[in-house]
């Protein structure tokens, strides 16, 4: 570990807020403690920690994790947690990577994790998993207006990032990392040359599509800066400044050649394992796993023609810390774009399969209208919930995009199910794509795919209590052209009311009739009688 839990922070000052970053990944778990500072906006990382528990060490024949894989991260998990908590944690966030999200249980270990230690773990996919990594890398670089090609190479994948001070241009998430070809291949003894360049043509394959990406999004003249992140490009950093006589205080920033990188893997590959042992500075698990992380970044470099490479030590855990600074709106200027990450992917995705955005923002407008009226009568859902529920009603009719008959709103659910939403945790997605997938018809049923997917009762909760309001929503916008003008409700514990003004010369008969229609539905998932009323058009009113 990394300070075996020596080191203490110093006391809090009034104006800060302690969050601890936990990420849960193939090779090992890492914590940091930032010290996040109100008035500046920005944090700096008190304490880290890392455990190598080799989540990635997988059943061969299931691919399940390993009972003793998840006791090993249970031990680390729990002294991460004491240790966040002992240090004033005020608040703890986590990510689960690779191997947890391959897993076929997965998902039932980081149930475990919440029910043992009550530590709540998104899982995310390859994409969210590559912008939180640029958030970190963000926090700790000037990026000076140049593209960056940011390289971060784990135990079960790599990511591939190219992205500016601004905003990511191309994320990339592959299935190619140390462990997994360590496992995969084995790298016990020396290699020959044949075997060097069969791994480098089999690594360079896995690499293409990503790097084939990001030359498309490179502009004529652009040469960006290659930034290496995480545990193999810090182990190489390492290798390489005791090669060349560097002494430095810290790996982060030091640049190294492609090639000095040649010329290190060259030795690396005629060294059996007890030789990779005994060099410096590596531990006995990154020895093992040295060699197939080194041909990673090498081919990378080579397929990227970068000559050369930066090291940062901030990565995912640093990115955590700044993806919950955004959700709190404390944040520096140059993260200000992506502050509103999740407003943006939602709106492509609804571009991306033709959503009609002008009646989807009135859907979305009356449902948030429905919400902040029902809010103290919720029980605690989501902090997100409202901005769930707005996602939701952006998205509730990209089914169409399919079909525009019958089921579309299945449609919608496959869509959005399976489409990336940046910024959103798994969990939040799953919400996000029940609640369009009941803004009609039937409500939840047990057998739903939709339903089965929601994984605990807290999800539920949230589906049962939001899609009424959806459902209300979609109702009241029947036609192309806007009729209601304004929208009042009212809530008791045994009905809720709801007031249609109408614009001027407009008859909102059909959308009285459409809510009559699903009146049944909607009674059993608020639990009240619903009644509606239509009050005279405003401007009428006024001249009257």
């Amino acid at each position: 570990m990394a300070n075996n839990g020596t080191v203490k922070a110093p006391p809090p000052a009034p104006q800060e807020i302690r969050v601890a970053a936990i990420d849960i990944g193939t090779n090992s778990i890492h914590m940091v403690l930032a010290a996040v500072d109100q008035q500046l906006r920005s944090f700096s990382v008190l304490i880290t920690e890392k455990a190598s528990v080799r989540l990635g060490e997988r059943d061969p024949e299931t691919g399940d994790l390993t009972r003793e894989a998840m006791e090993r991260a249970m031990v680390a998990l729990s002294h991460h947690r004491q240790l966040a908590d002992s240090h004033g944690a005020q608040a703890v966030v986590g990510t689960a990577t690779s191997a947890v999200r391959e897993a076929g249980n997965g998902r039932e270990f980081l149930a475990l994790v919440e029910e043992k230690l009550g530590l709540q773990v998104d899982l995310v996919d390859g994409r969210e998993e590559a912008r939180l990594i640029y958030l970190g890398v963000l926090s700790a670089m000037d990026f000076a207006g140049k593209p960056h090609l940011i390289l971060d190479i784990g135990g079960g994948s790599t990511e591939l990032i190219l992205a500016d001070s601004y905003d990511t241009r191309s994320l990339s998430s592959l299935r190619v990392g140390a462990v997994r070809l360590a496992q995969d291949f084995g790298f016990h003894g020396p290699s020959t040359p044949e075997r060097v360049q069969f791994l480098k043509t089999f690594i360079q394959g896995m690499l293409e599509p990503a790097v084939v990406k990001v030359q498309q999004r490179l502009t004529v003249g652009e040469s960006p800066v290659l930034v290496c992140t995480s545990g193999t490009a810090m182990a190489m950093g390492s290798l390489l400044a005791l090669r060349l006589g560097i002494t430095a205080q810290s790996l982060n920033g030091l640049c190294f050649g492609l090639g000095h990188v040649q010329a290190l893997m060259g030795e690396l590959v005629r060294l059996d394992g007890e030789q990779r042992r005994q060099l410096p500075g590596l531990s006995e698990r990154r020895a093992n796993i040295i060699v197939p992380g080194g041909l990673i970044l090498e081919t990378a470099m080579e397929l990227l023609n970068a000559q050369e490479m930066v090291l940062c030590k901030r990565a995912l855990r640093e990115g955590l810390i700044v993806n919950w600074m955004l959700r709190h709106n404390l944040i520096v200027d140059r993260f200000s774009y992506q502050s509103n990450i999740r407003q943006r992917t939602i709106l492509h995705q609804a571009h991306k399969y033709g959503v009609d955005r002008e009646r989807a923002e009135r859907v979305a407008c009356h449902a948030l209208i429905l919400f902040d009226a029902c809010r103290p009568h919720l029980d605690p859902v989501t902090t997100e919930a409202r901005e769930l529920l707005w996602g939701a009603a952006m998205l509730h009719a990209c089914g169409r995009h399919i079909s525009s008959v019958g089921g579309y709103h299945k449609h919608s659910w496959y869509l959005v199910r399976h489409c990336t939403l940046l910024g959103y945790s798994e969990a939040e997605h799953l919400i996000l794509a029940a609640l369009v997938r009941y803004h009609r018809r039937s409500p939840p049923r047990k057998r739903h795919e939709a339903w089965l997917s929601l994984k605990d009762a807290g999800q539920q909760c949230c589906v049962q209590q939001l899609s009424p309001l959806l459902r209300i929503a979609v109702a009241l916008d029947r036609r192309p052209q806007a009729v209601i003008e304004r929208l009042d409700v009212a809530l008791t514990a045994k009905a809720m009311t709801i007031q249609i003004t109408p614009f001027p010369g407009a008859n909102v008969s059909l959308e009285c009739w459409s809510l009559n229609n699903c009146r049944a539905e909607i009674e059993a998932g608020l639990g009240r009688k619903l009644w509606v009323e239509v009050a005279e058009a405003l401007t009428t009113a006024a001249s009257g």
